[in-house]
């Protein structure tokens, strides 16, 4: 079946791994095409309408990114195994690939926040046997995908049932750190771009809301700042800092808490 999207390309079941499967699909939102790395846990029947929990990686990566190196797909086996989470559908889609980092909001003719928003989910609940219509969805990401977690949960309360963030950058001027692009370009086509702006400007209750930090990470300043400007305006939400950089390392140990803060804002709902 064809579905929504012109074309489509999917690993072949005989030779993928560890429950990871590949899918590649062409959508106009990024005028070509966009790659998504899917963990599917294991179970002992089919189950379907699994919950999506979809993790943004960060600037230099791709859609490879949380599972290759942050092996974000093997907690999720091992919290599943053992009690820890229900199942569910870990999605790890490329960002576009534009630059150093699109940031995930629409710039240069290509609308990388609905690529994120819109197809991936639809992408998966199209191909994926063990997603479906009623798939709750959850967002989260690392540094630029943190940002994008944060932004995108925000700018969308009705699609996301929960929001998490590990390093992230909080206002759209932190991007100058680690690309080469010029901030100028971002700038130019950004709206909003500070987080807490996004947040405000909701007009519907934000999802359920966590977010850390490593305290020797260069961004935890903004992190800090972000969490005073939400506490003085009294929104609901979660902070932590722990120890650790902004680094791999960091993200594979906290992931955890973001499997484990999606599990329990679904069941609450």
């Amino acid at each position: 079946m064809q579905g929504s999207f012109r074309t489509i390309e999917l690993s072949d079941t005989k030779l993928e791994f560890d429950g990871l499967r590949f899918l590649t699909v062409k959508t106009p939102n990024l005028k070509g095409r966009g790659d998504i790395c899917v963990f599917v846990p294991k179970t002992e029947k089919l189950l379907t309408n699994l919950p999506i929990y979809i993790l943004l990686h960060g600037v230099y990566g791709s859609a490879w990114a949380w599972a290759l190196k942050g092996g974000a797909h093997k907690s999720a086996q091992e919290m599943i195994q053992n009690g820890e989470i229900e199942p569910a559908i870990i999605a790890m889609p490329s960002d576009g690939l534009w630059g150093d980092g699109s940031a995930y909001f629409p710039h240069h003719n290509k609308d990388f926040a609905k690529w994120i928003v819109e197809d991936v989910p639809l992408a998966i609940q199209e191909n994926i046997p063990e997603a479906g219509k009623k798939s709750k969805l959850c967002i989260g990401g690392l540094s630029m995908g943190g940002y994008g977690a944060l932004r995108l949960g925000a700018m969308h309360p009705d699609k996301f049932s929960a929001i998490s963030a590990h390093s992230a950058i909080t206002k759209l001027e932190e991007m100058e750190l680690f690309v080469e692009e010029p901030l100028n370009v971002y700038l130019d086509s950004a709206t909003l771009p500070n987080i807490i702006d996004v947040i405000t400007s909701s007009h519907s209750p934000i999802p359920p809301i966590r977010f850390d930090c490593g305290t020797h990470d260069e961004l935890i300043l903004g992190n800090r700042k972000l969490n005073d400007q939400m506490n003085e305006l009294q929104i609901p939400h979660e902070y932590f800092e722990f120890s650790g950089g902004h680094q791999w390392e960091y993200w594979q140990e906290h992931i955890r808490k973001t499997y484990l803060f999606f599990n329990t804002s679904i069941a609450h709902k």
